[in-house]
């Protein structure tokens, strides 16, 4: 019954198991005033789960990432998956804000997990197809991201809170029977150095110290902080200032995921016709950087209509669907041997530049107007690119110079 890798139901599992972590955000995010009101906290108290949550995806793919390389990555997203359910269930049963804090923590836990796909994709696939592969798990990722929102208002409608990590817990069964049954190991297991405290530096020591590798993380991490502020501030800008429902945000929030996608699709086209990644990369971060200025060009002008602002935003995140993929392979590919401490690193950073871009929008907000927002992402976006130009590409060229050319040619 195991899944051919080649296949789109293995695709269809990637992509499910790698937005694992983004649902576990999404879906809550309707349910965070009916949560207080149970818990008899303030939704700004409920949304300190938020955080929880968003902690432990930066901290445990530390943990997971040196244990795959030495075990196996189907154990290690195995037990993840297993916790993240009976952390669901724990959640849903939670009876005061101290409990359920402590259960989203131990749910983020498990669902970093699923963090481990990118190092799954890396293992069975070479740079060509990794790449295509990783944009169709992009794709998938912001399906559901269109989706969550959407369904925890309607579990929130024809239920409670509650359900909504009833839901999840259920959702991650389904996956944890997909896993068990359909996949195969995909890590080539060295039992030299098994989960000996001084190999897993070892292991940190190589991610940190490869230029290559070091400066693709921190590309995409400035990339994913431009991203988490957008998140941030344009809930703060749509519903506070501008006064939008929640519902009529929900349409342009899943409008910036669907551009993710398109982006995704976009870089996967323009790899199967043989345009160079780095060509690609290059226009994305360009892109990001040219939109975020605008918007804060626009910001500062205090012109900002809201359709407009919506529509550079989708530009934004179309942006990012046509880099991230490309960032995502070129961080995988100097260090195949150790692609789980890789992949761990990346999105530990990756979280943690976001909570720390997040942090600074919400505490900068003025209460009227979309400075925060923009000034960080601009900030950002430029951060990226200026990393990629001087440090990530001539770091590529490092690794794969071009031929000499004979007196011949």
């Amino acid at each position: 019954m195991q899944i051919q890798p080649t296949s789109l139901a293995f695709t269809l599992l990637l992509g499910f198991l790698a937005a694992v972590p983004y649902s576990g955000i999404d879906i809550n995010l309707p349910a965070l005033a009916a949560t207080g009101a149970t818990l008899g906290a303030s939704p700004s108290d409920v949304g300190l789960t938020m955080s929880a949550f968003m902690l432990s995806l930066a901290v445990a793919p530390l943990l997971y990432g040196p244990i795959s390389d030495r075990i196996g990555r189907k154990p290690v997203v195995m037990a993840g998956v297993a916790l993240f359910v009976m952390a669901s269930l724990a959640c849903a049963a939670a009876d005061s804000l101290w409990m359920l804090l402590i259960c989203r923590f131990v749910q983020g836990v498990g669902a970093a997990s699923t963090t481990m796909t990118f190092a799954i994709i890396r293992d069975l696939f070479g740079e060509t197809t990794a790449r295509a592969k990783i944009a169709s798990v992009v794709i998938a990722v912001n399906v559901v991201t269109v989706v969550a929102p959407s369904a925890g208002a309607a579990l929130l409608a024809v239920g409670s809170w509650r359900l909504i990590y009833l839901t999840q817990a259920a959702a991650g069964s389904v996956l944890l029977l997909a896993v068990l049954l359909g996949f195969a190991e995909t890590a080539k297991i060295a039992a030299a150095g098994r989960l000996r405290p001084s190999a897993v530096i070892a292991d940190y020591r190589r991610v940190l110290t490869n230029p290559a590798a070091l400066a693709f993380i921190l590309v995409g991490a400035a990339g994913g902080a431009t991203v988490f502020a957008y998140v941030t501030g344009s809930s703060l800008f749509f519903i506070g200032v501008v006064g939008l429902r929640p519902d009529q945000y929900g349409l342009i929030f899943s409008a910036c995921s669907a551009a993710v996608m398109c982006g995704a699709f976009l870089d996967s086209r323009l790899g199967r016709r043989g345009i160079a990644p780095t060509t690609v990369l290059t226009i994305g971060l360009v892109l990001l950087f040219t939109v975020t200025s605008a918007l804060l060009a626009m910001t500062l002008a205090h012109w900002t209509p809201p359709a407009l602002l919506a529509a550079l935003l989708m530009a934004v995140a179309l942006a990012f669907g046509l880099s991230m993929p490309n960032i995502m392979n070129a961080t995988m590919q100097p260090l195949p041997d150790i692609a789980g401490a890789v992949g761990a690193a990346a999105g530990s950073i990756q979280m943690t530049s976001g909570a720390i871009a997040s942090g600074l929008v919400a505490t900068l907000f003025d209460g009227h107007s979309a400075l925060s927002m923009t000034a960080v992402m601009a900030a950002a976006s430029l951060l990226a690119l200026l990393l990629y130009l001087l440090f990530a590409r001539p770091a590529v060229r490092r690794l794969h110079p071009a031929p000499a050319l004979t007196p011949a040619q």
